[in-house]
């Protein structure tokens, strides 16, 4: 059976206390692999040798740093079918879904940032001839990247990309139930020319692993992606050192559909952002509005595709909803359906396990299910399912939608869908969302920022603001006086 080992200063090892954990294929429920349980004697290891590496990474010339960045993108396309497999045998996805989006996503991550880093300039401010004042910015240290179950390598590298752009040296760890395509970046880095120690991996489980390293007194920052309780428990640890904090938490994502919008393609873009990657994306539309002259047709033909969706082994050629990531996620899902029920909610498809022949017979499947006839303040309309599950309901006017919309204490993105131009633009500013699509949705665009606002998160990622995350802003003055 295969170990997935940490990377600590350039070479792969065991756990210090020797201790594995069972790694469970989503599609099977069975073991195909251990873990490294890692602690804070790894974790301790990984910090030292990202110290120790820190000076020569962070003093070597901006073109070295991007050209092993580019490298490291090559060497991920060039091992996209073995990534995608991983990527799909750890998680439960789509093997199409990992081969079209996670992977080249991965990709274009350091290839981003490999051209970023060549570009991002400091500001400068001239005071009337008596004074000079420039920007410098200069990388933080050792940073701790944690990154989420639901798209591994994507958002692994989104975070690690732009850290060891900036020139720190990176402790990372991945989700412990997805960790295989993190362990194979490790060979990647290794082969793209990256120093030993520059980039560290540990395994293991967040309250282990994960909680000594945000804790640990020489990380810097700390990048996290995952839920909002345990967003606020890193606040809690690192909130009393100052240490610098990005968090991209939690989304109950409004998707707004008015009479006037292009309805074909507000269906199709409404059935990809409900039940892509089996609504495991905190940018799912989990609540689908409506406008009511148009309702009765929009939910019969949603329910129509939704029931058409296939669910299917994930290494499949015809799967196209695959298997939730774990058995305790599958039981939280299938609870909130049946919390669904009890808040009075009528099932119009789905809303249960699907059980499968043959390799899959034990996989955590659940059916694409759609609810209707709940208020918009019940528990499953204002809490995170993070699952195959949609609530539809009809609305009247603007104000009463940007209600529902802005009804929950979450606020990472908003799908809005007319073709009146003035319309689009009041709901984008009145929509309390880090992120609203107008007439599209995961429409991604690398240079601009991501984050959410209420307890979706706190700062931005992406682009720029990632850069001047990993970074410390010094203002020098020059007087220009005698």
């Amino acid at each position: 059976m295969q170990r997935i080992e940490n990377y600590i200063d350039g070479n792969l090892q065991s756990a210090v206390s020797g201790n594995w954990m069972e790694n469970i294929e989503p599609a099977t429920g069975l073991c195909y692999s251990e873990i490294a349980e890692s602690d804070s004697a790894d974790v301790d290891a990984a910090v030292a040798a990202a110290k120790s590496a820190f000076t020569g990474w962070s003093e070597s010339s901006t073109e070295e740093r991007s050209s092993i960045l580019l490298r490291i993108a090559d060497l991920i396309l060039d091992n996209l079918e073995d990534l995608a497999r991983a990527e799909s045998i750890d998680s439960g996805k789509p093997l199409s879904t990992a081969i079209q989006v996670d992977i080249p996503r991965a990709s274009s991550n350091f290839r981003f940032y490999s051209s970023a880093i060549r570009h991002f300039a400091s500001e400068s401010h001239a005071m009337d001839g008596q004074a000079l004042n420039y920007t410098l910015r200069t990388p933080l240290g050792v940073v701790a990247c944690i990154s989420p179950w639901n798209l591994p390598l994507y958002l692994f590298s989104w975070k690690i990309a732009p850290a060891l752009a900036a020139g720190n040296t990176v402790v990372a760890k991945p989700s412990e139930l997805t960790p295989m395509t993190a362990y194979m970046l490790a060979k990647i880095c290794s082969d793209a020319g990256m120093p030993p120690g520059v980039l560290n991996i540990i395994h293991g489980l967040g309250a282990k692993a994960g909680q000594s390293l945000v804790e640990h007194p020489d990380i810097q920052a700390v990048s996290f992606t995952g839920g909002t309780q345990t967003g606020a428990q890193i606040v809690k640890t690192v909130g009393p050192e100052f240490k610098k904090l990005s968090l991209e938490l939690g989304g109950k994502n409004p998707n707004i559909i008015f009479a006037d919008c292009n309805y074909e393609k507000a269906l199709e873009a409404t059935l990809r952002s409900s039940f892509f990657n089996q609504g495991e994306v905190c940018l799912a539309g989990a609540r689908i509005f409506v406008e009511r002259s148009i309702f009765g047709k929009f939910k019969q033909d949603f329910v129509s595709k939704t029931e058409s969706l296939r669910v299917a082994d994930p290494l499949t050629a015809n799967c196209q909803l695959g298997a939730l990531v774990s058995k305790n996620h599958l039981d939280k899902v299938l609870s909130y359906i049946e919390l669904a029920k009890e808040e009075g909610g009528e099932v119009l498809t789905g809303g249960a396990r699907v059980r499968l022949q043959g390799r899959c017979e034990h996989g955590f499947f659940v059916a694409a299910t759609i609810v209707e006839g709940l208020d918009a303040d019940c528990r499953t309309n204002q809490e995170e399912i993070f699952g195959p599950v949609v609530t539809i309901m009809p609305f009247d006017s603007e104000d009463e939608v940007v209600a529902y919309a802005n009804s929950t204490r979450y606020g990472l993105s908003a799908s809005v869908w007319s073709e009146n131009l003035g319309r689009c633009h009041r709901l984008a500013h009145d929509i309390q969302s880090g992120v609203v699509w107008v007439n599209c949705w995961m429409v991604r665009d690398l240079r601009t920022p991501f984050g959410g606002m209420k307890q979706s998160g706190v700062g931005r990622e992406g682009g720029f603001e990632a850069l001047k995350f990993f970074t410390e802003c010094k203002n020098v003055c020059i007087n220009l006086g005698e």
